[in-house]
């Protein structure tokens, strides 16, 4: 008895230990609207709910895609860190004039990740930790993000392409930029879905137990 319960719990970790690593799912935001010259409005969809999405700046953007026209997102650049899957195509806000961007949310949402597209020589500030998820190759070349002393912000050096990761919950967040001709961004949310292995592996351990006390009993 004491040697089938070791077995089954051996089997049972090397089964845990050998799962595969999930990536994360971005629920990626759909722009419909850009009402001004400054603004820009969407809406993320989750398995359950919807989110709107909504951007101002201090300064003018370039264009608002809202699914039409070049897919700037493309490559693997996007999905080479925990995020599973590139933004959705044709779907950003191409910002111009420096200034302040604000994103607020309808709801409260859990570590965002933004997109970008061609952030070349421009300095950005986001006032609070960020991290890069990924970055490499775009559609405009290649470039690598310098990150500032504090780790809130970054240098674009070359044709930036990539996810920045914002952890915590947040209602809005918000950026400064300085101009250029343009850069793209979008915003997703982050889900993470848990393995069946996880649940195997507990109710495994729960069905064990019984057996684990009875052979403890036998000694």
């Amino acid at each position: 008895m004491k040697r089938l319960a070791s077995i089954c719990i051996q089997s049972l970790c090397a089964l845990a230990l050998s799962a595969p690593a999930f990536a994360t799912q971005v629920f990626w935001t759909d722009w419909t609207t850009a009402p001004t010259a400054a603004s820009a409005q969407g809406v993320i969809h989750l398995d359950n709910t919807s989110v709107e999405v909504s951007y101002t700046g201090t300064g003018n953007h370039a264009f608002v895609q809202t699914g039409t026209g070049t897919n700037y997102w493309v490559g693997n650049t996007y999905t080479q860190g925990e995020v599973d899957n590139a933004p959705l195509p044709s779907e950003l806000v191409a910002l111009s004039a420096g200034g302040r961007v604000n994103i607020t949310f309808s709801q409260p949402v859990v570590d965002p990740f933004m997109g970008l597209v061609s952030w070349n020589g421009n300095t950005v500030e986001f006032g609070q930790p960020i991290s890069f998820d990924s970055f490499g190759a775009g559609y405009w070349g290649n470039g690598t993000p310098v990150i500032n002393s504090a780790g809130s912000g970054f240098y674009g050096s070359g044709e930036v392409h990539g996810v920045i990761s914002l952890k915590g919950t947040y209602s809005s967040l918000s950026f400064t930029h300085t101009s250029e001709n343009w850069h793209g961004f979008t915003v997703g949310v982050s889900a993470v879905p848990e393995p069946a292995t996880y649940w195997l592996f507990a109710l495994g351990l729960g069905c064990l137990a019984p057996i684990a006390r009875k052979a403890a009993a036998g000694r």
